[in-house]
């Protein structure tokens, strides 16, 4: 495949080549009695190999399927398509100052035109650059720390994150925002909510379903709203902002410890579960939800806990699911297992002898629900009281996501499995709910 010709080949690949273009070339395509002009695009390298892609002049791409008699002619010297930085606009004196902390994700991607697949490719400065709205909310300081996607997160970049942040807050910042993929954001968010604690500003996490380069993309609003709750709102905690509905209306603040992904694709992916927002963002102001927040003040002294264990499990619990697997573990020096179970908190009866190996051999074992909505109430019936008698620790309404990053997160602040244990159940950051209130429509309703 020519490097001047990025996704062509076989016999269209031919064709440009025998023309003489180039990406960003003016070419005529005469085919069938027909003529199209245009500038010569990248196609991506999955797509059909009889189509060429080009930009008309009124700004479309449409893709012209070649046939045996097509003939390309080029008419004008071009330029491939980059992707150039707008200049940063200048700080204005006065302004809140905010740390932007990129580390990948959508936020901060365009297409790949060789695949078609989007890639990490912006960096926290072209974020500021490209939303010029931004110089008018705050002094930005951005900085790059990773440049990958959620999925390739682990403890050990929660570890870099949130020292990363710890070090913009006590340089003395009015906030911090953190750029991140949205397929792993609830973990992140979560770990940051441990591992930050006595927060004196607020800590967002932000970022987007589509790219900043398709027209219905979510980034700049997104991205807007969450520093204006870094600099301004009241709250010092760490929060998820994304959109609350799949328009532009709001963008709702939902607590680290109790937000999760819900949808593949809607702009409107995250949902807090067994708890309220905190707050939204509508029309550039901050509207506080949940009174019972944690009050922003500068002078307070944070508390740094960044690190974080490997040796934390989360297992789905499902119909006919091997006690080998939890053998495994046990086997492989891991010390605290965080359990998905059925309804109430329930596994089954088949897995009983691997959990009392478990437990007696030192392994934290912890109970959520797979249903995710309610609580975890293992005295109900005979499954979940031999569990509870087994040592297997309840986790309330906790998140399964949640449960496992404070299991890994708790595992490496002691070493004593009594230690963890009461770690778990001591409510650190709003993690679980005294109780869980009634909900009168379910998340898509709304």
């Amino acid at each position: 495949m020519s490097q001047d010709l990025k996704g062509y080949r076989g016999a269209v690949l031919e064709l440009l080549q025998k023309a003489g273009a180039k990406i960003g070339d003016l070419i005529k395509i005469e085919r069938n009695g027909q003529t199209y002009e245009g500038y010569l695009m990248p196609r991506y390298e999955l797509s059909s190999e009889q189509t060429i892609v080009i930009k008309l002049k009124n700004g479309y791409n449409i893709g012209v399927r070649a046939t045996p008699n097509t003939k390309v002619t080029k008419i004008g010297e071009g330029h491939p398509p980059v992707f150039a930085k707008p200049p940063t606009p200048p700080k204005k004196p006065g302004l809140p100052e905010v740390a932007i902390v990129s580390t990948g994700g959508t936020i901060a991607s365009r297409v790949d035109y060789r695949t078609g697949a989007v890639l990490p490719a912006l960096s926290a400065e072209d974020l500021y650059s490209t939303v010029p709205e931004l110089s008018d909310v705050a002094a930005i300081d951005a900085e790059i720390l990773f440049s990958i996607f959620s999925e390739n997160m682990t403890p050990k970049q929660w570890t870099e994150i949130a020292k990363t942040v710890a070090k913009h807050i006590e340089r003395g910042v009015d906030g911090v925002v953190v750029c991140h993929g949205t397929d792993t954001m609830g973990y992140t968010a979560a770990a940051l909510s441990f591992a930050l604690q006595n927060l004196p500003v607020p800590v967002v996490l932000v970022g987007s379903q589509r790219s900043s380069d398709r027209p219905s993309s979510d980034a700049a609003l997104n991205l807007i709203s969450a520093v204006r709750a870094a600099a301004y709102a009241p709250f010092a905690e760490v929060v998820v902002a994304m959109h609350e509905t799949s328009s532009d209306t709001s963008i709702a603040l939902h607590r680290g410890t109790k937000v999760r992904k819900c949808h593949t694709s809607r702009r409107d992916t995250f949902k807090s579960v067994n708890a309220r927002i905190l707050g939204r963002v509508v029309d550039g102001k901050i509207e506080i939800v949940d009174s019972s927040f944690r009050s922003r003040d500068k002078s307070r002294k944070l508390v740094a806990k960044p690190d974080f264990s490997d040796k934390a499990a989360l297992i789905k619990f499902y119909p006919g699911m091997s006690s080998s697997i939890i053998d495994h573990l046990v086997d492989d020096g891991f010390r605290g297992i965080v359990l998905e179970g059925t309804g109430l908190g329930h596994v089954g009866n088949y897995l009983f002898d691997s959990v009392r190996r478990a437990v007696r051999e030192g392994v934290v074992v912890a109970m959520t629900s797979q249903c995710l909505w309610g609580r975890v109430n293992m005295n109900v019936y005979d499954t979940g009281v031999d569990l509870l008698r087994m040592g297997v620790v309840p986790l309330e309404d906790m998140l399964p996501e949640t449960a496992y990053v404070k299991m890994s997160w708790a595992l490496a602040q002691t070493d004593e499995p009594a230690e963890v244990v009461k770690l778990l159940r001591t409510n650190i950051t709003n993690e679980f709910s005294p109780r869980t209130e009634y909900a009168e429509s379910w998340p898509w309703e709304s």
